[in-house]
């Protein structure tokens, strides 16, 4: 019945590409062009931030950015550059109420995070104010926390940290005032440490632009006592690279 049902769905909704529209053979996918055009990140990166080297430069060596400012989390790993394809999928997940995309993007985060999974973290999605998630219906990063979830069957916790203050999206706004933005907008639960039972955290998020929000979160929950927290996202913004957000 639920072969029968979904053969049913493609032909009132035939499956096609997240991207260009073109016919894929499944719902939720890219054609192989599309596919191609998607950037994976892959070694040699930066130990700590995971951005990208054109060449290997030694397993201990930093990125620029790891150096001249340190981020309060230990690691951050993403699937893709963030470029026209990705900025594509992100934004139906994000804003087009295509929740399901979560599941594809998850499909690519997985060996990204392969260092973090083995730890037995928990996975903490970046929470929206309860505004915003009632304005969009669900929260994106999720939705992405939960694909995961059933990826690696590591447990996700919605509540460890929550957006006490609606704050300006980030979209368009510099670095500067992106820090500003989200300072103090979060929220570690009084009981974080005991809810986590000595497991570390993996905060999820779709993209990684400055990291301006992943850092106030880590900040905060430091704060509550967490020690070992890391980040994973499904796209990642280099500067020179790719798109700007």
């Amino acid at each position: 019945m639920a072969r029968l049902g979904g053969a049913l769905l493609d032909l009132v909704y035939p499956p096609t590409c997240l991207d260009c529209g073109a016919p894929t053979a499944a719902h939720a996918a890219l054609c192989p062009r599309c596919f191609a055009s998607l950037r994976p990140i892959t070694r040699p990166w930066c130990p700590v931030l995971g951005l990208p080297f054109e060449v290997s430069i030694g397993p201990d060596a930093r990125s620029a950015e790891a150096i001249a400012d340190p981020p309060p989390f230990d690691r951050a790993r993403s699937a893709v550059l963030y470029n026209e394809v990705a900025r594509a999928i992100v934004s139906r997940l994000k804003y087009g109420d295509r929740p399901e995309l979560a599941g594809f993007c998850a499909r690519l985060m997985h060996p990204a995070g392969t260092e973090f999974w083995a730890e037995g973290p928990v996975l903490v999605p970046v929470p929206l104010h309860r505004w915003r998630q009632f304005e969009r219906r669900y929260n994106q990063s999720t939705e992405l926390a939960r694909a995961l979830a059933r990826l690696t069957g590591l447990s996700v916790d919605t509540g460890l940290v929550a957006r006490s203050r609606r704050t300006r999206q980030q979209v368009g706004l510099s670095n500067d005032a992106r820090q500003r933005n989200v300072a103090g907008a979060f929220t570690a639960h009084a009981e974080a440490l005991r809810r986590l039972k000595g497991r570390g955290v993996v905060l999820v998020d779709d993209v990684i632009t400055t990291g301006s929000t992943v850092k106030a979160i880590t900040r905060e929950l430091k704060r509550a006592g967490v020690i070992k927290i890391d980040v994973i996202s499904f796209a990642h913004v280099v500067t020179g690279a790719e798109l700007p957000i």
